[in-house]
């Protein structure tokens, strides 16, 4: 079901600006026993997200309370938010929204999750590179294009996921989830002040691992980097975590950081 501005509809306004230009942000959330994991954060993020693109959305209980409505009706399954600027006026300028349209829908939790964790997943380098945006990295902007055709390219190969890199080469993230890989006790993400999402998960991943026996790292590293890991592992908020089987030549059994976080990361509240 689709709430756009607090009332059970699927239209919107031709001249909203996430329809004309992708100018809003989102966040997508799990939801288990009718409740968002981590609702906290994904409020947080879109709080961030709006301060830095200058959306002047101030209804932070109404969409906190909506959330939770939503999730107590779905149960078990996925919840989308998205802010946009609002509809109005003609051209890049804003100054013409006065209200920001807030949208949130619902949808099935993705079945093939749960064999991904058992069998663990395949990675193909995708040929689409990101670009790099001080500005607009480690938000969850509408503008997506990148990893459109980063998935079109995917669907071409028999990989599960996509290893992205940035147009410096930098490992950066894949198609729809954050990257880590561990070398002994020291565990590495690629830093995201350039390029990529900040997900809700890796945020969570990294706040354990900074209190457990484990370092964790953020860096600029080649793709090179990964071929001397000793594990690897992916997540986004909805998976939570997925072990990485095979890369290239590469193959990787252990699951010493898996078996760590994966309880974490399933209850996460």
């Amino acid at each position: 079901m689709f709430l756009i501005n607090g009332l059970e509809q699927n239209t919107l306004a031709v001249n909203d600006r996430a329809t004309q230009f992708g100018d809003g942000c989102f966040t997508t959330a799990r939801v288990v026993n009718g409740r968002v994991q981590l609702l906290p954060a994904h409020i947080a993020r879109l709080q961030s997200a709006c301060q830095r693109l200058a959306i002047p959305f101030e209804l932070w209980s109404t969409l906190s309370d909506e959330m939770m409505m939503l999730a107590q009706r779905l149960q078990n399954g996925v919840l989308k938010i998205i802010l946009s600027r609002g509809a109005g006026g003609r051209g890049y300028s804003g100054s013409a929204c006065q209200t920001p349209t807030r949208i949130l829908s619902t949808s099935a939790a993705p079945a093939h999750y749960a064999r991904w964790k058992a069998e663990g997943i395949t990675l193909a380098l995708s040929p689409v590179t990101l670009g790099r945006n001080p500005y607009l990295a480690g938000l969850k902007h509408l503008n997506r294009l990148e990893q459109v055709l980063i998935r079109s390219h995917l669907e071409q190969t028999t990989a599960d996921e996509a290893l992205v890199l940035d147009s410096d080469g930098w490992l950066t993230e894949c198609c729809a989830a954050n990257l880590f890989w561990r070398c002994g006790q020291d565990v590495f993400t690629p830093r995201l002040d350039q390029a990529g999402v900040d997900g809700i998960m890796r945020q969570f991943i990294i706040a354990q691992l900074a209190r457990s026996a484990f370092r964790v790292v953020e860096v600029n590293a080649p793709l090179t980097a990964i071929a001397d890991a000793d594990e690897v592992l992916i997540c986004n908020a909805l998976m939570p975590l997925v072990p990485v089987q095979h890369y290239a030549e590469q193959q990787w059994s252990a699951r010493e950081l898996y078996q760590f976080l994966a309880p974490l990361c399933e209850s996460p509240d």
